[in-house]
This record gives C-alpha cells, sequence and structure tokens, in this order.
C-alpha cells in the first residue's frame, strides 16, 4: 500500500487540471483530508517555483501531488500544418485572423530539466505523469527526492507498463473521464474501456495501489470504484464547480446542464484526444479531425482562435473539459465536495 494513501483522512484525489484552478484548490482538498493534486504542466518556471513554495509551506505536513505532462514533443511538416491550417481558415476569417496571429508555441511542454529541478528542490510528496513516464534517468531523480511516482494508464498493457518502469500507483483512466486522455501506448480509441470494466482488470493485472478515475461525480460512483478494487478515487470535474475553482461560469454551467451524450473526445484544442461538452468548434471540425496537429502542437492555433472568440463574448472555440457523469456533480466548498464524495466510503 502506498504511505501517502494510508496517511490520508479520505482516499480521494483531486485531479490536476491546467488552467482550472491555482494552489488554492488542490490546498483545500488536502485541508479537507484529501489529496490536492497542483497542474503543474501549463506553469513557466518562474511561475511553478513560486506555486511549490505556496504548496509546501501552506500545506505543511499534509501531502500533496504535483502532477506534469510526460509526452515526448513531435515533429510536423509544413503539409501537416498547412492541411490544419485549412481545417482553421473558415474560422479564422470569421475573426480576422491570420496565420501571423499563430503563437510560436502550443504551450505544454513536457516534464524537463528545469522542471525536474525544482521537485528536488521543494520535494513534493507526490509526482503524478500524464502520457507515460519521463526517461528512465529524469525518473530515478524524482523518486530519488522521496517522491512516490503516480501515472496514468487507460489500458492494462498501460498498467503493467508502468509497474515495470518503477510507478509507485497507476491512476486507472476510464473512457469516461474528461480532460486529456492520458494514452501512450495505443490511441486507438476502440481500445478504450469504461472504467468499471478497466478498474478490476487492472487491479487483477498489478500489484501497485490502482486509483480509479472517470465519472467520479457522487457517493456511488465511490462505492462503486471501491467495490471494484480501487484503493483510491480521482475525481477532476466534480472540483471543477467547488468554489476555489477558477472554472468560468458559462463552463460551471454548462457542467451541470450536460448529459452524458453532450460529451466527445475531441483532438481539434491541443492535438490531444480529451473529453469535453460538444460545442460549435468540435460540431463543424470534428470532434476527432484527422488534420489537426499531433499534441501539443495544435494548441497554438486553435489557442489564438479561441482568444479571440473570447475576446468577442463567444464560448464556441472555449474546451469545457467534463467527464461523461458531469450533471452528478454539485456545487459548494472544496471540503464539502470531499465530504459528499467521502459519504461512499461509508459501510
Amino acid at each position: 500500500m502506498s504511505k501517502i494513501l494510508s496517511s490520508l483522512k479520505y482516499p480521494i484525489v483531486q485531479a490536476p487540471m491546467a488552467f482550472a484552478h491555482d494552489t488554492a484548490l488542490p490546498l483545500a482538498v488536502c485541508r479537507a483530508g484529501g489529496l490536492g493534486s497542483l497542474a503543474a504542466a501549463m506553469y513557466a518556471p518562474d511561475a511553478l517555483a513560486a506555486a511549490l513554495q505556496t504548496m509546501r509551506d501552506e500545506a505543511g505536513a499534509m501531502p500533496y501531488n504535483v502532477n506534469f505532462f510526460a509526452h515526448r514533443t513531435p515533429h510536423a511538416d509544413e503539409a501537416q500544418h498547412a492541411a490544419w491550417l485549412a481545417v482553421l481558415q473558415p474560422f479564422f476569417a470569421e475573426y480576422g485572423l491570420t496565420q501571423a496571429d499563430i503563437p510560436a508555441s502550443g504551450g505544454r511542454q513536457p516534464f524537463d530539466e528545469a522542471a525536474l529541478a525544482l521537485v528536488e528542490q521543494y520535494r513534493p510528496p507526490v509526482v503524478s505523469f500524464h502520457f507515460g513516464l519521463p526517461p528512465q534517468p529524469m525518473l530515478e531523480r524524482v523518486k530519488n527526492t522521496g517522491a512516490e511516482v503516480w501515472a496514468s494508464a487507460t489500458t492494462v498493457a498501460e498498467a503493467r507498463w508502468l509497474e515495470g518502469q518503477g510507478a509507485d500507483a497507476v491512476i486507472a483512466q476510464g473512457w469516461e473521464a474528461g480532460g486529456h486522455r492520458g494514452w501512450f501506448l495505443d490511441k486507438d480509441p476502440n481500445g478504450q474501456s469504461g472504467l468499471f470494466a478497466l478498474l478490476p482488470a487492472i487491479v487483477r493485472a498489478v500489484k501497485l495501489p490502482v486509483v480509479a478515475a472517470g465519472g467520479i461525480a457522487d457517493a456511488a460512483a465511490v462505492r462503486a470504484a471501491a467495490d471494484l478494487g480501487a484503493a483510491a478515487v480521482q475525481a477532476g470535474t466534480v472540483f471543477l464547480l467547488s468554489d476555489e475553482a477558477l472554472t468560468k461560469p458559462a463552463h460551471r454551467a454548462a457542467i451541470q446542464a450536460a448529459q452524458p451524450e453532450d460529451t466527445a473526445v475531441s483532438n481539434l484544442f491541443s492535438g490531444g484526444a480529451a473529453r469535453g461538452i460538444v460545442n460549435r468548434f468540435m460540431r463543424e471540425a470534428g470532434p476527432a479531425n484527422p488534420a489537426a496537429l499531433p499534441f501539443p502542437l495544435a494548441g497554438a492555433a486553435a489557442g489564438a482562435l479561441r482568444a479571440a472568440a473570447e475576446a468577442q463574448g463567444s464560448f464556441d472555440f472555449t474546451p469545457f473539459w467534463a467527464g461523461q457523469n458531469a450533471a452528478r456533480s454539485q456545487e459548494g466548498s472544496a471540503a464539502e465536495i470531499v465530504a459528499r464524495l467521502a459519504e461512499g466510503l461509508r459501510r
């Protein structure tokens, strides 16, 4: 059993969600007895150092998680860029955008030496990864800080791979989960499973503690995950409605109204497959468009389009990440949300 999980009052993990929170949400979850997570992938080094300082100062003896992306930055040739711009051209024309308005970077950086140096300096209790794990030498340096290493798996094969590479816990991410898929070995959607098929299969396949993620929005889901062998649950969408989250009002309203069929897995916003509430962009260009540049390269042009639309009060090109069980989420403080989820642990 994980020492971190054993130390928690409640085995409830708040999912890291880039742009949806700062340090306030994970700290509130920690104070409520769960494991708060800081989404570090989108921070510049100076900002990440400040956030890690805040987490260490205010968490005290409470454990917390810091999450990074472990993808490898891809290359796209001129033909791929041209095909992607052709998809976006009608929308760019609508908002008066040109290729010159596209930033040079998609903004999502993989775990690198700068991030590793900060992990070694601030020594967070848990370091988790999405899209696999960093190269073995970097992973060993993370583990040498004393941190537990957790990582997402969307298949049994990925879970076994993570165990073989030295991970300390596996986060089983079901197909219904909101946000980016953590897949890294096989990105065929036909090979993906819902949580309650995936979870027991991973529990049987590895000796590591398994954290259930995907559709965890109420006590009933927590209870079901525990019955299927989960050592903990990870919830994301439900915490987007917390008082401490930075979720936009329009996103909050969309979550509360969304039915399971109102979400889809799309690659339009970053190039990576991610589940969100269907909007105009997803209806007219996708949701999964083969011309989208690979993750994270599509995010540069999509981000420019999003910014232009939002400047005019439109969220037609804004990703409203949400899982299929979004409508079961309820508003409240992070502590209230943790308490509601924890009711599923009572016997």
